[in-house]
């Protein structure tokens, strides 16, 4: 199976390759790679997640909980335990076990990798939140300070993996891997429309010592992720003005989802820019400053 995957892979990989020269990201949907390869993208987002839950609140990641998962990848550069409140840190542990099921999941149904190196430090966070305002926040954001500022960096996380799975999807051709992302995409959903709720509940609270508030910093960020992406608007804020609301009568966002209240999708090649922090598939950074792993990832490190 992986090789006419990475055939398939590598073909698709010198189209992208030729929109890159023509200054187009590629927004439509991934046709030729395999389901393996397809679903392996998600692998990078699941690592991220579980790492950043578990040790935020627990103090303590994959090479403690689940090490056979792990599969000997590089542990997790700064990430540390977070200063959450009790309902937060009892919220934040679920969603990191929830991450650990998902990798045992994808690993022993579709096939695993060796977890990618992540670097979830105070200043990989900063530096998004910094390209997110607009200017320097003084002093740089950490996510790990306190409940508010942890919420906020995992506004970051899982939405980018919810549109994902829904962008993955259409893709899919065998039913086994459809019915894995379908479950996966569920949990997913969850976790995101928990923690949107969660800063909903503080939207016109200020983000101490910053002068904005969490709604602010909410489509601050939403923004961000649309810049990096490049193929127009699948992400949005808590509050949004009434033409982006449900049926153009709401301001409140509790669920980030088009006109029709469906599910934004992304590609893979759009997940990447994102989570690399770059705005391109083929530059590393960010939250992955090696690159993914799986063939695309790599692939696409190859056609830089």
């Amino acid at each position: 199976m992986a090789v006419p995957s990475l055939l398939a892979t590598a073909a698709f990989l010198l189209v992208l390759k030729a929109n890159m020269i023509m200054g187009a990201p590629y927004c439509g949907p991934v046709i030729l790679a395999s389901d393996f390869d397809l679903v392996q993208v998600a692998l990078n987002l699941e690592f991220l997640e579980a790492e950043f839950y578990l040790i935020g609140a627990n103090g303590e990641g994959l090479d403690t909980i689940a090490p056979n998962l792990a599969q000997g990848g590089p542990p997790p550069i700064g990430a540390r335990k977070a200063n959450l409140d009790d309902t937060a840190r009892r919220i934040i542990q679920e969603f990191g076990f929830e991450e650990v099921g998902h990798i045992r999941a994808i690993s022993s149904r579709i096939g695993g990798f060796p977890r990618p190196q992540l670097n979830l430090s105070s200043q990989s966070f900063a530096t998004m939140f910094d390209q997110a305002v607009g200017f320097p926040l003084v002093p740089p954001f950490d996510p790990y300070a306190n409940t508010i500022n942890y919420l906020l960096a995992s506004y970051l996380i899982p939405y980018v993996g919810l549109v994902g799975y829904v962008g993955t999807i259409p893709s899919l051709v065998t039913y086994n891997a459809r019915s894995l992302v379908a479950s996966l995409l569920g949990v997913e959903a969850g976790q995101d429309a928990v923690i949107r709720t969660l800063l909903y509940d503080r939207a016109n609270e200020t983000v101490l010592p910053y002068n904005l508030t969490v709604a602010e910093f909410t489509v601050q960020l939403s923004n961000l992720k649309n810049r990096l992406a490049g193929c127009g608007n699948k992400d949005e804020g808590l509050i949004v003005p009434p033409e982006l609301g449900a049926e153009n009568r709401t301001t409140s966002n509790i669920l980030s989802a088009n006109s029709d209240s469906l599910s934004y999708a992304r590609n893979a090649y759009e997940i990447f820019r994102i989570i690399y922090g770059t705005g391109n598939e083929h530059q590393p950074g960010g939250f992955l400053p090696r690159g993914g792993n799986g063939n695309i990832a790599k692939g696409l490190l190859i056609t830089a």
